[in-house]
């Protein structure tokens, strides 16, 4: 497996799809990026030599942020919307959709698994 920026990227993948397991690379920014190195993105990454590995990982670096970067500006800047008590740092406090989404149906994926009625049962009397 060929390892560029921290991640191992399947050898059996074609280079443009390979790119796309890094944090923050799309199937959009992999193209531009293999269009920079001049590398076909139609080629498996296992049989790209050295020498196209190394021009891959230059661009990736001159590009811009990626993986643990990436990650830590993203939680940053949403620590920095709940401490400012705006309308989208409270839906993240709470655990709700930010971008307007409807909760009355819907939503389950962040709002968690459903909360069935807890119905108090009738004790059995001696």
């Amino acid at each position: 497996m060929a390892r560029i920026a921290g991640v191992d990227v399947p050898n059996n993948k074609q280079a443009r799809i390979g790119l796309t397991y890094i944090f923050g690379i799309g199937d959009s920014r992999a193209a531009k990026i293999l269009a920079k190195a001049e590398v076909d993105p139609l080629a498996k990454v296992g049989t790209l030599d050295e020498d196209a590995l190394n021009r891959i990982r230059q661009v990736i670096e001159a590009e811009g942020q990626i993986e643990g970067d990436l990650r830590k500006d993203i939680s940053l800047n949403i620590k920095r919307l709940i401490e400012i008590q705006s309308y989208r740092g409270l839906r993240h406090r709470r655990s709700l959709p930010v971008s307007g989404q409807r909760t009355h149906t819907n939503a389950r994926t962040r709002k968690g698994p459903r909360k069935g009625t807890v119905a108090g049962k009738k004790k059995a009397t001696k």
